[in-house]
């Protein structure tokens, strides 16, 4: 019986390279010459460092493309509030969601269901497990999928034939 999973996973590396070179760029810059502006990971965090907001909203500008340069899905960061630290400075935390959250998991599921689809799905940690008679009916899933669920990076691997 057919079957893929559903998961959602960030490489750790790429993005530690994509925070180095937005960390190079900021410091490169006319305009943050001077400032106390950087990026720092920490395990699935991203906090960003800035004088101003202006400048908080510079760095997203610097950060963002790099990411998706090194081909880092942006839809898998949820934003944190704007925090003063002291002084005039400020500090945004990025939380890098990896694996599909037990909210997502169950819409998918009953997205699943409820398109009358002859297949099986069920959760198994953070990803989603789906198998079925066909091969045609999982790539029918697949598409369901993908049209319907656009705001969060998802993956389709494992594929057992």
């Amino acid at each position: 019986m057919p079957s893929f999973d559903i998961t959602s996973e960030v490489d750790l590396v790429n993005l530690r390279n994509a925070v180095e070179g937005a960390n190079r760029k900021i410091g490169g810059r006319y305009d943050f010459k001077g400032s106390d502006c950087r990026v720092e990971q920490g395990d699935k965090l991203l906090t960003l460092y800035a004088d101003t907001d202006f400048q908080l909203d510079q760095m997203q500008g610097i950060l963002l493309p790099e990411m998706t340069s090194k081909k880092i899905d942006v839809r898998c960061l949820k934003y944190g509030d704007v925090q003063k630290v002291g002084g005039n400075k400020v500090k945004q935390e990025l939380i890098v969601r990896v694996g599909v959250e037990q909210e997502l998991a169950k819409t998918i599921v009953k997205l699943l269901k409820d398109s009358k689809l002859k297949v099986q799905s069920s959760i198994q940690g953070e990803a989603v497990r789906v198998s079925g008679a066909k091969r045609d009916l999982l790539q029918e899933c697949i598409a369901l999928v993908r049209k319907e669920v656009t705001d969060f990076p998802l993956q389709f691997g494992n594929f057992r034939d």
